[in-house]
């Protein structure tokens, strides 16, 4: 189907496989051949997962093959043909989503050469589908037959896309280019998948355990209490610092011990390559290689000149040229503050820290202690104001009053660890949607944060199948009994994945291939998820989700006007830190075919100096762990980051203009935005919400940017 095309097979195209033996499992016992409500966590094993995907992957191929036979003798219908396609797709989708949610959420050793086992398999699926000839003439005579005038806009929607998606696929390709194709394909699953794996093994492989609390100086007492417990659970005295975000990032950040605050930054910006101290162990540098060549290739197979060419036909942006401008205008508007930025960090870090030269090691700690200096605020003090359940509550009291939907704790629901929670949103009683709640970062869990499909809104022969969303962060977990204390940042983060599990669960389409984000421009889909960001900044939001941990009291007034006016505090150089991550994905992907590693090396290096402020050292390896490029979706497709927050500061201007919690605003975003899915194109959705094409002057304004 379209979504296994559009959806499933991008997906997989960045997937790793290893050989495996396979593992026989009656299949009466495998819970993912089974329906249900919600995956059956604890009945899902590793040796379920290849059985049940081989099963599934053989009926799937005698389903497809037979609709297709059937459309080819009769003119199809949406019903006789696009919906049992659906349908089919649905059934594999819903067996992989949990399988590779705890792969990410719960890896193990067992469950990773599962899941890896299977990647091969689903990628030669995908290929497979998005090559079939009946499949495609089927989806064409849809279109050209008498079925098409019955066909409401959504369903036609979904047939032009099916129609692109399999065009990008490659189905009119001679037969030994289709070959070829599929196997960049599957040679992609296996690469990204190791770059993936390769950035979490080198993660977890580093540590470093301190005795005395006097070494780590300056480190907040919550930041304290955490390497303390990480270190209690591995059998050891005193803290253990690992490269995990909640055990880096205050090292880096506070910690007056220069020297191990450059340790610590080594080992991070280092991670799977041939620098720091496990050189060469997990190095992706040859990986990276053959991803962009194979990309390259591709993209060449289909036509385009390059891949970014290629990447950029489903979305928002014309063409490269035009990403390049948008970047570049950016730049040159944001490029000299971020300048005076840094100019006044380094005088700051050499009258007041004695640091005559600012390292990178530096920047974090130097620029804490400006924001403290100038703002009289920091992350830390702001901790106890934002305890995790609060957050929580004041979340859903939040999105309660902007469309109108309840939340209720489904304790019996299944679960995949004991810190894990699940939600039912209702309205007017009745449940639209549900969700997971994952908040905190343990051993075996990916870094970062995301929002994934557990289960998409579409109609079946049994009824509306609800949306489910995996929503996933990697907070400091509770310690000593206490509530998960969250900084600012951490909550703004919380408040942006849910932004994209709105977009998931309060979607109206009932087709797959356009429910929710799916079908949805990826440099429009980051809309829904800034435009939540907004409400961590607002004295009506915070007043909801702000609460002291002792005392119950609300964020102070003078402590909210330190926070407002440290808002904007390195804001050109938080903007040029994306500029230069989207201008090195953009330009790799369309200027350079088959870089070796020093290529990749030399062009980070010249954007760097194009755009970057800040210092320099030649063993920084960024590239070699920058999974949203190499093991994600965001290949030639970072820039959208600033591409969409154009749309949504625009988007929270309307909110400025009429209230923040307005409810005609509210609903008028709800409708024309979060439940259009993929529906219509984003630039007309934006219009049909705003009532004019986007501005870019909101997002300067918002971040601090004078005109230039």
């Amino acid at each position: 189907t379209a979504h296994t095309v559009s959806l499933l097979l991008r997906v997989l195209r960045s997937l790793t496989v290893f050989k495996t033996m396979p593992i026989e499992v009656p299949m009466s016992t495998n819970p993912l051949l089974e329906t249900h409500a919600l995956p059956p966590f604890a009945e899902i094993r590793a040796e379920h997962v290849e059985p049940a995907v081989e099963t599934l992957l053989s009926e799937s191929r005698e389903a497809i093959d037979r609709l297709a036979e059937q459309a080819a003798a009769t003119p199809p219908t949406w019903d006789t043909f696009a919906a049992p396609l659906e349908a089919v797709n649905d059934r594999l989708t819903k067996a992989w989503s949990p399988v590779s949610h705890l792969n990410g959420t719960m890896n193990s050793p067992e469950m990773r050469e599962a899941y890896q086992a299977c990647l091969g398999k689903l990628s030669d699926f995908g290929t497979w589908v998005g090559q079939h000839e009946g499949l495609f003439r089927g989806w064409q005579a849809l279109k050209d037959g008498p079925a098409w005038k019955h066909l409401d806009a959504a369903q036609r929607r979904t047939v032009e896309n099916a129609l692109r998606d399999f065009r990008l696929a490659g189905v009119d390709l001679p037969a030994d280019q289709k070959a070829r194709y599929g196997e960049i394909q599957s040679r992609l699953s296996l690469l990204s998948n190791q770059f993936s794996n390769n950035v979490l093994d080198a993660t977890q492989a580093w540590h470093k355990d301190i005795d005395s609390q006097e070494t780590l100086a300056g480190v907040p007492e919550s930041a304290l209490d955490t390497l303390k417990a990480t270190a209690e659970v591995k059998g050891v005295a005193g803290y253990r610092i690992t490269l995990d975000f909640p055990s880096f990032f205050p090292v880096v950040s506070y910690a007056d011990n220069r020297e191990l605050r450059r340790e610590v930054y080594t080992a991070f910006v280092t991670r799977a390559s041939d620098e720091g101290p496990d050189a060469g162990k997990f190095d992706n540098a040859a990986i990276m290689e053959e991803i962009l060549a194979l990309r390259n290739e591709m993209a060449q197979l289909l036509g385009f000149a390059t891949y970014a060419d290629y990447s950029l036909t489903t979305k928002m942006a014309e063409s490269p040229e035009q990403v390049l401008d948008f970047l570049n205008d950016l730049a040159r508007r944001a490029l000299p503050q971020a300048k005076e930025e840094f100019a006044e960090l380094s005088a700051y870090a050499r009258e007041e820290l004695g640091l005559e030269t600012l390292e990178p090691w530096d920047v974090a700690y130097a620029s804490e202690k400006l924001r403290e200096a100038r703002h009289s605020i920091s992350q830390e003090q702001l901790r106890p104001y934002f305890p995790a359940p609060q957050v929580i509550d004041g979340l859903f009291q939040v999105v309660e009053r902007l469309y109108g939907v309840r939340f209720e704790e489904d304790t019996q629901a299944p679960r995949y660890h004991d810190d894990v929670r699940y939600f039912r949103l209702t309205e007017n009683g009745q449940p639209i949607a549900g969700f997971y709640l994952d908040l905190y970062a343990r051993e075996g869990k990916r870094g970062g944060a995301w929002m994934a499909d557990c289960r998409v809104r579409r109609q079946t022969e049994q009824g509306l199948q609800l949306p489910v969303a995996f929503l996933t962060c990697n907070f400091t977990a509770p310690v000593n009994g206490r509530p998960a204390l969250l900084t600012h940042d951490e909550v703004t983060t919380l408040f942006h994945e849910f932004g994209h599990g709105l977009h998931h669960m309060l979607t109206q389409q009932q087709i797959a291939d356009i429910s929710g984000i799916n079908g949805v421009a990826w440099d429009a889909v980051e809309l829904p998820s800034q435009f939540m960001e907004n409400y961590c900044w607002e004295r009506e939001g915070l007043d909801l989700l702000a609460k002291h941990v002792d005392s119950g009291e609300p964020l102070p007034a003078e402590l909210l006007e330190r926070l407002q006016a440290a808002k904007n505090f390195q804001s050109a150089m938080g903007m040029m830190r994306q500029i230069e991550f989207s201008l090195f994905d953009l330009r790799l992907h369309h200027e350079l075919s088959a870089p070796s590693a020093s290529d990749v090396q030399a062009l980070l290096d010249e954007v760097r100096e194009a755009v970057s402020v800040l210092p320099k050292v030649p063993f920084n390896r960024f590239q070699n762990s920058f999974g949203h490029v190499f093991a994600g979706g965001y290949a030639a497709g970072y820039y959208s980051y600033k591409w969409a927050e154009v749309l949504s500061a625009d988007a929270w201007s309307a909110f400025e203009e009429t209230g923040i919690f307005d409810p005609e605003t509210g609903q008028r975003f709800r409708r024309e935005i979060l439940e259009q899915g993929g529906a219509r194109d984003a630039a007309d959705l934006f219009v049909a919400f705003r009532g004019r094409e986007p501005s870019v002057e909101p997002l300067l304004r918002h971040s601090g940017i004078r005109a230039a």
